[in-house]
């Protein structure tokens, strides 16, 4: 079970928004239920308690008015008492409504004072209590007793002293109705002051409520980024790892900073990335012994693989070192490796370059091919006479190298190198045993190039490539023709070629020595012995210790003692020699 895991988190965040939003909800809740009980009281007791005040008033005008209608109906000639009966009605009707009113305005107002969960004034609405009733028991009660004189005077007919008893119950009622008045005016003032304090809740909730909200998404975002970033830092550290890996750099590894699934990916990543470098250093270590492009090929191309083998036109190269027995017998066991080691990798560097493919190192001996699926058969040829070109280029080089490498002032013999080049079908594939497999060429074509890398030494030559192989690059590559051979193994004569220069590139020494040798061979064939003989001459003149034209000039001393056979061809048999 990881700790600290990527669900756990991002759980996390959604717990804590969910609470951060909670939390904001009953804040805008209880802020909402208070400015709603404010306005309950505002709009239950406030405004009706004002109400009630101002229908006092208003009775109290009433009364008045009725009163001064029961006076003009008792002014009146007799027989209008239904007129005084109905203002009388409406008199005393009037006065237990004035207390009522004035009752239920001070009920709301002791309500208000009794509710200690408002904000409200209790000392001025005290006193406003107090007020209506000295204005109701006291002014009420002296009008009341004015006006009880004035109903006896009207009875009794006594309008003069009615009238002021009337004047006297209009002052009381004026004093009455300012006091009212006061007491309407100060609940105004009440009311004013609690909507006043409705409207700050109000407004204090709504700042409190976009505050808390805003702090709520702050903290929201604030946790999402610190997670995200927790999140998202490995995972970017992982790509970019990941992208060195697909660049080929196996250098790096990922600092693992948590313990969850991306801490478990770095740390599965990291010991990837070691894999790899192990593989990487076996694959350079056995790059050495297996060549990197057939290990490519078997990879990416599954039929290089087949072990049933396939038939392809190949072009295979034989490298010897001349001289090497007497070499080796001059020198210590530690300096031949190095010769060796020098001499191999002098003359692999221009297969490589010309991509060959070295098939195997035979002691001092090496075997190269070219051809389908590692380069195009139309060209092999040409890469082949390249590489051979620039391996014979190398020799002088190798001749200064080897005495420094030993330590001496010279060696012990004459280094050279001689090569055989020959083009044709071969068998190509997975050859070997079940314990060991290796992706070699087989065949005459094989043996061919072997073979004209041996018969250098008989023509003091460099290069031998065959006719197949010459008619191919010969657009690319100056040839001349050496001989017609029948190798050992076979019984038909093949036309050998020596590989001279790149195409257009000869010197006119060796355009000289080609022509002398071409007519040489012309009268070799021909028996015309004379003629050879002065033509290889020549081409001596043009290149002095020109290793064909020496060979065959001895070969045609050799004829004229002892003529060859009646039907001879004009090629030379190895056996012979």
């Amino acid at each position: 079970m990881f700790r600290n895991s990527i669900r756990q988190r991002i759980v996390g965040i959604a717990a804590g928004l969910i609470v951060l939003a909670v939390i904001t909800s009953l804040l805008s809740m209880v802020m909402a239920g208070q400015v709603g009980h404010l306005l309950d009281e505002l709009t239950n007791r406030y405004i009706p308690a004002y109400g009630h005040l101002a229908r006092v008033n208003i009775r109290s005008l009433e009364r008045s008015l009725a009163m001064r209608r029961m006076m003009m109906a008792k002014m009146q000639a007799p027989g209008e008492d239904g007129g005084y009966a109905a203002a009388r009605k409406t008199f005393d009707e009037i006065e237990p409504a004035i207390k009522r009113e004035a009752d239920a305005a001070r009920v709301l107002i002791d309500a208000i004072i009794g509710d200690p969960s408002t904000p409200s004034d209790n000392a001025a609405l005290g006193r406003l209590d107090d007020r209506i009733d000295n204005a109701v028991n006291d002014l009420l009660m002296r009008l009341n007793a004015e006006n009880k004189t004035l109903l006896e005077q009207l009875d009794a007919q006594e309008f003069a002293a009615a009238k002021a008893t009337t004047l006297r119950a209009d002052v009381l009622r004026d004093d009455f109705s300012n006091k009212i008045e006061g007491i309407r005016a100060d609940m105004l003032a009440q009311v004013a002051s609690a909507s006043a304090k409705v409207m700050s809740a109000q407004q204090r909730a709504i700042i409190i409520s976009g505050i808390v909200t805003a702090i709520a998404a702050i903290l929201g975002f604030v946790f999402a980024m610190l997670v995200g970033s927790g999140i998202t830092r490995p995972v970017m550290r992982l790509l970019e790892s990941t992208r060195e890996v697909e660049a080929g750099r196996l250098d790096g590894a990922i600092a693992i900073t948590t313990q969850d699934e991306i801490g478990q990916l770095s740390a599965a990543f990291n010991r990837m990335i070691e894999t790899l470098r192990h593989n990487q250093r076996i694959r350079e270590t056995f790059g050495r012994y297996i060549n990197p492009r057939i290990a490519e090929g078997l990879l990416e191309q599954p039929a290089v693989a087949a072990t049933e083998g396939q038939r392809r036109i190949m072009t295979v190269m034989f490298c010897d070192m001349k001289g090497f027995t007497s070499l080796s017998e001059g020198v210590t066991p530690r300096g031949l490796v190095k010769i060796m080691n020098l001499y191999l990798s002098t003359m692999s560097a221009p297969v490589h370059a010309h991509r060959g493919i070295i098939d195997k190192y035979i002691g001092d001996a090496i075997m190269a091919y070219w051809g389908p699926p590692f380069v195009e058969e139309a060209e092999q040829t040409h890469l082949a006479a390249l590489a051979a070109i620039d391996m014979i280029g190398q020799v002088n080089q190798l001749r200064k190298d080897l005495p420094e490498l030993l330590g001496v002032r010279a060696i012990p013999a004459d280094c050279d190198i001689r090569i055989g080049i020959a083009t044709g079908e071969a068998l190509v594939g997975s050859i070997g045993s079940e314990f060991m497999m290796s992706y070699t060429v087989l065949g005459d074509t094989v043996n061919l190039a072997s073979r004209l890398e041996g018969a250098n030494k008989f023509y003091g030559s460099r290069s031998l490539i065959s006719e197949a192989t010459a008619s191919a690059c010969a657009a690319s590559i100056e040839l001349r023709e050496i001989d017609r051979l029948v190798v050992v193994g076979q019984t038909q004569p093949v036309a050998v070629f020596e590989i001279i220069g790149k195409k257009d590139e000869l010197t006119p020494a060796q355009a000289e020595l080609r022509q002398h040798y071409a007519d040489g061979l012309a009268a070799y064939r021909a028996q015309r012995w004379d003629d050879a003989e002065q033509a290889f001459a020549a081409a001596l003149a043009a290149a002095p210790g020109d290793g064909p034209s020496i060979a065959m000039k001895a070969r045609v001393a050799s004829f004229r003692q002892n003529p060859p056979a009646a039907d001879w061809d004009g090629a030379w048999h190895l056996e012979q020699k």
